[in-house]
């Protein structure tokens, strides 16, 4: 049933008031509901052991709760005890303090959390929410399945720390479906399982990057790349980014002793376009050269909607140069902050040494769970239902600004990936200002030019469709844009 809640200050009645203690008992309950500490289907302690906690008569918390439950904020259940009455609505977030920050945000963090109170659970998405997955479509039920699977089957050894690298079923899992799926062959050893792509970023940089080292990073970039680089005190070299993705001979110019690049070659974050052939060797040459690493963040890289998805860069990795990073979070949930890194196996010895100084491992049920889910042929399917769903949603979305936008929009598609960028040619205001027009009516859109030098990738709207479940919807998102930007 989950773990049982008492709002918070319960214990301290006061025994000196006039009102009634059952009357106290009723009063923080619903003032718990009310500000959201208490949520529908939640469970409440039992009469019994809260009456104890409070060193009050039985009888005095039954009267609270009974009047709690004629009200509707209770709901009874018998042996299973009494729950917070799902029927109530969801509380709302509470609305996030007016910033004292100048107009003008940072780039780097732009786009990067949704327009709501980051401490309020949600129960959706903001609609065309960046980098969410299609959560309505994920398979719960099955994962629910499984869960309860390992869970009953969990012993001692599963409740201690395990191998800061990772689960080991987990990381065989990956090393087979990357070879089938990405042609990354690697051995289980080199594959290190992470909290997410953050956390990989952050185990390469400490590992294998000093203080003010040189790295390149792509012009525009996918903004937490520049967190955890900036954060960690190295120097980061925007190369620009073309139609066959990073230009290396803008890099070269710029930095051609750097330690590192960061590249997302399959889809570029957030332009989509794919890193041709000829770049990708020039980038591996280079590599070789000046020795110095590339990571692969192979952003959105198992959603392409014409072909099969790409071989990774690593694949054609033949001086063993590229770290390569994938997550779960865009494929199964955001939740789960899961991720992984695939290491050269000249390196495998120092990074385990750099796993276990700095992470005691992810939680052993999760890595245990998405190994069954790898394993059992659960996680092929899911992807190619999510590439079918995504294909129809993209157009759905496409068709729908179409239509309430007419020749006012372009829109530019690329082969893959979880969004796509509309650009208003013909508007005096700049894409910052359209963004907040747009945030401001609901709709999560996130300026282009923001990722990015000025001028660099132009400007236009990041909007997110994999969670726009029908052409209704998409029609009501696209009429919404449109008079939230024409609004003065």
């Amino acid at each position: 049933m989950g773990k049982t809640k008492s709002p918070a200050g319960i214990a301290k009645l006061d025994r000196d008031r006039r009102t009634p203690l059952s009357r106290q008992v009723y009063e923080r309950f619903r003032a718990a509901i009310e500000r959201g500490t208490l949520r529908p289907g939640d469970r409440v302690a039992s009469a019994r052991s809260l009456a104890s906690e409070l060193g009050v008569a039985r009888g005095t918390v039954e009267a609270a709760y009974s009047q709690l439950a004629g009200e509707g904020y209770f709901e009874p259940r018998g042996q299973a005890g009494t729950v917070v009455s799902p029927a109530l609505p969801q509380p709302r977030p509470a609305r996030p303090a007016r910033s004292t920050r100048p107009a003008g945000r940072d780039p780097r963090r732009a786009g990067v959390r949704p327009q709501t109170n980051a401490l309020a659970p949600l129960a959706a998405p903001p609609p065309l929410q960046l980098g969410i997955p299609a959560l309505d479509a994920f398979p719960r039920e099955l994962w629910a399945r499984l869960v309860a699977r390992r869970a009953r089957a969990a012993g001692a050894a599963d409740m201690f720390y395990g191998d800061p690298a990772g689960h080991p079923p987990l990381r065989e899992a990956i090393a087979a479906y990357l070879l089938v799926s990405r042609g990354v062959s690697c051995h289980p050893a080199q594959v290190f399982v992470t909290a997410g792509y953050r956390a990989s970023l952050a185990l390469v940089s400490r590992t294998l990057l000093k203080k003010d080292d040189r790295v390149w990073t792509e012009d525009p970039c996918f903004p937490p790349t520049q967190d955890v680089l900036h954060a960690a005190g190295h120097r980061t070299v925007p190369v620009p980014v073309d139609d066959e993705g990073m230009v290396v001979a803008r890099g070269l110019r710029k930095a051609a002793k750097a330690r590192m690049a960061i590249v997302t070659p399959s889809h570029q974050a957030p332009l989509g376009v794919s890193m041709t052939l000829a770049r990708r060797l020039q980038l591996l040459a280079w590599a070789s050269q000046a020795n110095a690493w590339i990571v692969e963040d192979d952003y959105d890289g198992e959603y392409r909607y014409a072909g099969p998805p790409l071989p990774a860069l690593k694949s054609l990795d033949g001086h063993d140069r590229v770290l390569y990073a994938g997550s779960f979070s865009k494929v199964l949930y955001p939740g789960l902050s899961l991720g992984y890194l695939v290491v050269p196996e000249s390196l495998r010895a120092r990074f385990h040494d750099a796993a276990r100084t700095w992470s005691n491992g992810c939680p052993q049920i999760t890595q245990a769970v998405a190994a069954d889910f790898l394993r059992d042929g659960h996680f092929s399917r899911h992807l190619k239902k999510m590439r079918l769903l995504y294909a129809r949603r993209r157009a759905m979305l496409v068709a729908a600004l179409q239509k309430a936008f007419g020749d006012a929009v372009r829109i530019d598609l690329q082969s893959g990936g979880m969004h796509l960028i509309a650009r208003f040619d013909g508007r005096r205001e700049s894409d910052v200002e359209l963004a907040a027009r747009a945030q401001k009516a609901g709709l999560n859109c996130q300026p282009l030019s923001e990722r990015g030098t000025p001028g660099i990738c132009g400007e236009g709207l990041l909007m997110g469709f994999t969670n726009v479940a029908s052409g209704a919807q998409a029609q009501q998102l696209a009429t919404k844009l449109r008079a939230a930007l024409d609004a003065r």
